[in-house]
């Protein structure tokens, strides 16, 4: 894809879909798994060093879905986990066993698409496409250890779901002449979720998953409604596909149609924008076990 180079990497951080959203991803990835599938991602997460603190904390009787499903918010969670650092802001942590290093990875959350073909201020971007690609391969090779394929596993989780979440791949140049940092520019009020009052328009789309707690068997049900609801996208799109749908559909439906400094929700924007929401997590859902399906299952067979 010709537009996805020379972008702006923004310094500030930038979640996508909380945690409701991503544990959702995964929880409709899981259901799609070939059992064999399952079997193989249990056992390389069964290596990650933070393994028995997902399972702890999960409350899930099938131990296997609760690590694979609690393992999808990881690569958010170390970014105030002191264990790691940020290059050029921290000094370097030292490298602890089962991890290949202690870098928090910031910029492979998003990449920064300008909505409008102008030219970024900096040429550097996200990294969001080119990891997507990198930690599929790694979790296919049978040439580097399980530590290390545990460890892309967990961040392929997490960032099937970020390729989806469609303000997590563009940045729009406001009237004031700066980069809004993928929607974090825009100041809103959404009358329509009493658990947060004025957010940033990134935060708006980061919470339409439902609350960040869904879990058990309210995560369930959810994981239910969401497959019922949409059926899966066709087969074989590739990860840079995902993202230029994502990138499509923020410049057509990812703002508001408003010049106020701080932007009231209407309730058509927020009925349009959570059904995009629940259906951009649910293909994510899909194309991540159709992902894993292809890299660690048997070729010809589906158990």
């Amino acid at each position: 894809m010709l537009f996805l180079a020379g972008f702006l990497l923004i310094s500030a951080p930038a979640l996508a879909w909380n945690a409701a959203g991503h544990r959702l991803v995964a929880s409709i990835a899981w259901t799609n798994l070939y059992p064999g599938v399952r079997v193989e991602v249990s056992r390389l997460l069964h290596n990650h060093p933070d393994y028995e603190r997902w399972i702890r904390r999960s409350g899930d009787e099938d131990l296997d879905r609760a690590a694979f499903v609690e393992s999808s918010i990881w690569p958010d969670e170390i970014r105030k986990d002191r264990r790691f650092y940020t290059p050029g802001v921290e000094e370097p942590t030292p490298l602890l066993p089962g991890f290949p290093d202690m870098e928090r990875h910031g910029d492979w959350h998003s990449i920064k698409i300008p909505m409008d073909g102008r030219s970024p201020p900096e040429s550097s971007r996200g990294q969001i496409d080119r990891q997507l690609k990198r930690l599929t391969k790694s979790l296919s090779s049978g040439k580097i250890s399980d530590a290390n394929r545990s460890y892309a596993l967990s961040w392929l989780i997490h960032l099937a779901g970020d390729s989806h979440q469609p303000l997590h791949t563009t940045i729009r140049l406001g009237e004031n002449g700066e980069w809004d940092r993928l929607g974090q520019g825009l100041s809103v009020i959404n009358p329509f979720n009493p658990r947060r009052g004025k957010s940033t328009l990134h935060e708006f789309w980061d919470d339409l998953p439902g609350p960040s707690s869904l879990r058990g068997a309210a995560l369930e049900k959810a994981t239910r409604t969401l497959i019922l609801a949409h059926p899966p996208p066709a087969s074989g799109k590739p990860s840079d596909g995902w993202i230029e749908e994502s990138w499509q559909i923020a410049l057509n439906y990812g703002y508001p149609h408003s010049s106020d400094p701080v932007v009231v929700i209407s309730r058509d924007f927020y009925e349009q924008s959570r059904e995009i929401a629940n259906r951009r997590v649910t293909e994510a859902g899909y194309r991540l076990a159709e992902t894993l399906n292809k890299a660690l299952g048997k070729p010809g067979r589906k158990d």
